[in-house]
């Protein structure tokens, strides 16, 4: 007889944006002729860099011709761009990684889904609280044990190491700049994690994503930025909201050689072996045309023009952060991250808030409950929209919450 993976049926009938879709989808269809902003999904709005679009154009045509045309590609990513993957992400900041332990995808929501695949299922698993939902619904699937360190207001969305009585997590997963919070952990908050993950073998899972985001001094861009951590951390990043590549579906993950995982047998194999074999057979890599694109944004042209975007957006995250400030709201997150983390007002709970935007501002939110038990009362907005938008947005908020008010 078949059998299901019942774990699957532990999960939430919906995905969360899906959901949020569904939502939106059944308000439109009712009013038609209403002009709905969008400041939920984390997508992005400005077209693709020059440098990009010039590589793409380059890279399609060397497909038109046998002498430049190219089939199968490595399956851990071109050579060229892993080279200036580490040249410009890591050799820039002084930290040693090799061309060797870096793994292109197609962008980093499918690595922190997959990774543990290579990974017993009986680890049990931390994740900080809110947190990005693939992280508990892949070890949901998986049927591993999950625990929260919950981020809050009153400890200021810093999570909690766990407790030293109790038995330690196999794997860690932490999110800096932190989705959906927007917050950050300096050197030393994050290296008291690095240290918890040595004296304990617990791996962590560090998903970096929104990294060229940061402009805090202090606030580290790599996990390898911290003492010990090439010896139990694996970082992930994505070039989706760094240089528009949502589309394009592109990211990479970094497995130093310096992780070692214990057999039953008791032999030791390198973890990065064991995650190349898994794509070797899982995956067939990240397009020609796709990898010619993201190495494009490593050349002085493409870094600059990389930059003019980040400022972009980082511009409407101020607009968005001073205006409900001024409406009374305690916003989180906006200065290193393209998010901003709201209190719903009066009591309202998440999905409450993000209905009554949706019906009565017009504004498409994303409800924090999503996120996890801590996200409860809270929503997420971004600063990937367009600026008039963004700006019309804002207005639309401020008249929506007076009209609380009186």
């Amino acid at each position: 007889m078949l059998t299901l993976n019942e774990n699957f049926l532990q999960l939430r009938q919906n995905y969360l944006f899906a959901e949020i879709a569904r939502r939106v989808s059944a308000f439109q269809q009712e009013h038609p002729d209403v002009r709905l902003i969008r400041l939920g999904i984390g997508d992005v709005t400005r077209p693709l860099p020059p440098a990009v679009i010039a590589a793409l154009h380059q890279a399609v045509d060397e497909q038109a011709a046998a002498e430049t045309f190219r089939g199968y590609g490595p399956e851990q990513g071109y050579l060229f761009l892993r080279e200036a993957i580490v040249k410009g992400d890591y050799a820039s900041r002084g930290l040693d990684i090799s061309p060797d332990e870096v793994f292109v995808n197609d962008g980093a929501k499918s690595d922190t889904g997959n990774f543990t695949d290579i990974l017993g299922r009986d680890n049990s698993v931390l994740v900080t609280d809110p947190v990005y939902p693939v992280y508990v619904d892949s070890n949901t699937m998986a049927g591993r044990t999950i625990s929260y360190a919950p981020c809050l207001a009153s400890n200021g969305f810093v999570p909690a190491l766990p407790d030293a009585d109790g038995p330690a997590p196999e794997l860690i997963y932490l999110c800096y700049p932190n989705n959906p919070t927007g917050t950050t952990l300096t050197a030393p908050q994050l290296q008291q994690w690095v240290d918890y993950a040595l004296s304990h073998g617990s791996l962590l899972l560090f998903d970096s994503a929104y990294e060229a985001y940061i402009s805090t001094p202090g606030v580290p861009h790599s996990i390898y930025e911290l003492e010990g951590a090439r010896r139990c951390a694996v970082e992930f990043r994505s070039f989706s909201k760094t240089a528009g590549f949502t589309g394009l579906r592109c990211g990479y993950t970094v497995v130093p050689r310096d992780i070692v995982v214990t057999t039953s047998a008791g032999t030791t194999v390198p973890l990065a072996d064991l995650w190349r074999r898994r794509q070797s057979t899982k995956f067939n890599g990240t397009p020609y045309i796709v990898q010619r694109a993201a190495e494009s944004i490593y050349s002085p042209e493409g870094r600059a023009q990389v930059r003019a975007t980040i400022a972009y957006y980082m511009e409407n995250a101020r607009i968005m952060r001073e205006a409900l400030t001024s409406l009374g709201l305690e916003v989180c997150g906006g200065r290193d991250a393209p998010y901003l983390w709201v209190p719903a007002p009066q009591g309202m709970d998440s999905w409450t808030f993000f209905g009554r935007l949706l019906q009565e501002a017009h504004v498409v939110t994303t409800p924090g409950a999503g996120f996890g038990p801590s996200g409860e009362g809270y929503i997420r907005l971004t600063a990937f929209g367009d600026r008039s938008e963004t700006l019309e947005a804002m207005k639309r908020m401020a008249k929506w919450t007076e009209g609380l008010r009186g």
